[in-house]
């Protein structure tokens, strides 16, 4: 690990303390050799949870996935609060981090950034970061503000939406990246079933997909301006948990019992939870 980014995250994870913040317990120092020790997080990364498959990975169901949301759009918004003031440029799947009880921390503060002081509207910046996750205005200029986070987030709920990852060379031509694919349906009801993650079945209502499906599409704004902040992410999300969890308790009740596929932790076979490595993020941007 090169000796700046383990000074980043030194000095912002020492310093920061949120629950959805991964806790850093420790940090070594010998020599060339470089080593950060983070709290236990058995689950391990959201990464894992949407895009690998066997018994271990079973498909995050969608209260699930709302959860890990919310979550995440937490701590984002504690970093970018008036009293703390950090962009932190590398948000995407492999650094949300999941404890056993699926709560969302966000991990590897290599590439943070103090946010712009005064009267300065941005902070710039060399490019760097990750493919696929990175604000147009950002690659494009070098101008880094908290809504560069705001569009990470929404690729991120893009992933979540859609099961599919930011980039993948492995598609058709037309379906490799996410954004541009997705992008053009999300403000359609009808278009944006043909996108949603068929492993999610019946879990979600018309309305509460469409919400999500929308918010999405309001962070991926290609004008900075016109993406909510984090806060308001916050609260959107919240309001979406909360009509979610109110419809699934109409379900319960109802006389017809639901059906459906047996998602992440609603098993109750009792099994121990298994830790999965935690992939290293490849930084495309230099």
């Amino acid at each position: 690990m090169r000796a700046p980014v383990t000074q980043a995250e030194v000095n912002y994870l020492g310093q920061l303390y949120h629950p959805h913040l991964v806790k850093l317990i420790g940090y070594c120092l010998e020599d060339e050799h470089r080593l950060l020790v983070y709290e236990f997080m058995p689950r391990g990364t959201l990464e894992n949870h949407l895009f690998r498959r066997g018994s271990y990975f079973q498909p995050l169901s969608w209260s699930l996935r709302l959860k890990v949301a919310l979550d995440a759009a937490k701590g984002l918004a504690f970093l970018h609060s008036a009293e703390t003031k950090v962009i932190y440029r590398d948000f995407k799947t492999s650094n949300i981090l999941l404890d056993s009880n699926y709560n969302a921390k966000l991990s590897d503060f290599g590439l943070a950034k103090d946010g712009p002081t005064g009267d300065k509207s941005h902070v710039s910046t060399r490019v760097i970061g990750t493919y696929g996750y990175a604000a147009p205005e950002y690659l494009a200029t070098g101008h880094l503000t908290a809504r560069s986070d705001v569009y990470s987030f929404g690729v991120v709920l893009l992933e979540m939406l859609t099961g599919r990852r930011a980039v993948d060379k492995n598609r058709p031509s037309g379906e490799r990246n996410l954004v541009e694919w997705a992008k053009p349906c999300l403000a359609n009801k009808r278009k944006m079933y043909r996108i949603l993650d068929n492993r999610l079945e019946a879990q979600y209502s018309t309305e509460g997909a469409y919400k999500a499906a929308t918010l999405a599409l309001r962070c991926l704004s290609t004008d900075a301006k016109f993406r909510p902040s984090m806060n308001e992410v916050v609260t959107a999300l919240e309001q979406l948990q909360d009509s979610s969890e109110s419809g699934s308790n109409q379900n319960n009740n109802s006389s017809t019992p639901r059906i459906g596929r047996r998602s992440s932790g609603e098993a109750s076979d009792g099994r121990s939870t298994v830790a999965y490595p935690r992939p290293s993020a490849s930084l495309l941007y230099a």
